[in-house]
């Protein structure tokens, strides 16, 4: 049951990769076909992250009101509504409508997905379950990215329906999290979905009375607003949750993902190629992390990773140095496609996944939804700021841009190595009572 409740939540994650790798592919089709100017269609795409915003912002409240497969339900609408709105579009309002909805699931799967697997999964599978998150990300953006090159682009939009009705079906036949329903005193419910994860004949005692207890602790605690999470004794879990998101996005990964075919242009490589490799990269190495995550541990994870995006950019910006300077310009080619797949690689290796890993174990679970939507919202603007001023950093001195990258991914590091707990192996009761003591 846990497999299956995870398999259906991630087809949240596959919607919302759908929505992320549409723009780049169907470009040149839809200005085309609806005479778009490039400011028009720069719109549609980045007001993607805006609706994300909206949806960031409302995740946990929704999430914490409704329920976990509730605030599923409620992305999925959205997601449905904008691909049909993209679908019959006749110009640059109904594209923008739809793709601002479809921001929005976007925004309520990032925060609802992984929250509800950390509270469904045991503790020794919740790393690898909560990574799928990302793997399935990853991969619906590369299926975006390759079978955009071979259907139309209202076609495509349509692909993005598929995900949602196996979500939408799926969820009658999953459990709601026993979290959520212990919380909100549903205690039959409670019991019941808890005995339905760990199987019939599991003894559940334990654990229901862990989760009763740690409950019952956080009642006696007043309602969480948003000037709460600077209280003291939250504000580790928040300083941890935040931070990892700022560091993902300000890194450059969206500059770096969304841009990737003019970085290799530039550099004098095939966009095409590019594209492909990318996506051929990307997976795999996800896929990987999945199976590690819970045995090396969240912490040896991030700090490998920021080591590669430091000398990934390293890589890239001196091949974008010796160009501009035009010194060894056989080498430069290779650099830079050495530079953009190790970042790519690294990025994969555990910046991409774990910052979200973490973010749904540390939170107590009074707090979960606001500061989930903190954290989630933090991550939407940074991935708004950087794709944004990308290009303008590119034209102002592209080696430079990637030496400001390196300098963010040296500082994740030692904020990794000083800041963040290493949080495998434990419950979520565990790890929130060590970070919030």
């Amino acid at each position: 049951m846990v497999y299956l409740s995870t398999f259906v939540a991630v087809c949240g994650s596959f919607a919302f990769g759908s929505c992320a790798g549409y723009s780049s592919p169907t470009q040149t089709a839809i200005t085309k076909d609806l005479s778009l100017s490039l400011a028009e269609y720069s719109v549609f795409g980045s007001i993607l992250t805006f609706g994300a915003m909206i949806g960031a912002i409302t995740s946990g409240p929704i999430a914490d009101f409704i329920g976990r497969k509730g605030a599923m339900r409620t992305a999925t609408g959205f997601c449905v509504a904008g691909w049909l709105a993209i679908f019959f579009a006749k110009g640059a309002l109904s594209l923008d409508i739809g793709r601002l909805a479809t921001g929005y699931g976007m925004g309520v799967f990032s925060y609802v997905v992984p929250v509800f697997i950390a509270e469904i999964a045991p503790k020794n599978l919740r790393g690898a379950l909560t990574t799928e998150n990302q793997l399935m990300i990853c991969c619906a953006v590369s299926v975006a990215f390759i079978i955009g090159t071979v259907l139309t682009w209202r076609t495509l939009a349509l692909t993005g329906l598929i995900p949602c009705a196996i979500l939408l079906f799926g969820l009658f036949f999953i459990p709601e999290s026993p979290r959520w329903l212990a919380k909100i005193g549903h205690e039959k419910e409670f019991e019941a979905a808890l005995q339905d994860l760990r199987g019939k004949g599991a003894d559940i005692s334990e654990e229901a009375a862990e989760i009763r207890d740690y409950i019952e602790t956080l009642e006696r605690l007043p309602k969480a607003k948003m000037l709460d999470l600077f209280q003291r004794r939250y504000l580790r879990s928040v300083i941890i949750g935040v931070g990892l998101m700022v560091f993902q996005q300000f890194g450059g990964i969206n500059g770096i993902c969304f841009y990737l075919s003019n970085i290799f242009e530039s550099a004098g490589v095939s966009p095409s190629i590019a594209t492909i490799t990318y996506a051929i990269i990307q997976v795999p190495i996800t896929a990987l992390n999945t199976t590690v995550i819970d045995k090396a541990g969240r912490k040896p994870l991030l700090l490998v990773s920021s080591t590669g995006l430091v000398l990934a950019c390293i890589l890239s910006g001196t091949s974008f140095y010796l160009k501009d300077h035009n010194l060894a310009p056989s080498s430069v080619p290779i650099l830079a496609v050495t530079g953009i797949l190790m970042y790519i690689g690294s990025f994969s290796a555990g910046m991409g996944a774990v910052p979200w890993v973490v973010m749904s174990e540390i939170f107590p679970i009074n707090i979960k939804g606001i500061a989930g939507s903190l954290a989630t919202l933090v991550n939407w603007f940074g991935a708004w700021a950087v794709s944004y001023t990308f290009n303008f950093l590119m034209s102002w001195s592209s080696y430079g841009t990637f030496i400001i990258y390196a300098a963010i991914n040296a500082v994740a590091i030692v904020f990794v190595i000083t800041v963040v707990p290493e949080t495998k192996g434990r419950t979520l009761e565990q790890i929130q009572a060590a970070i919030n003591a």
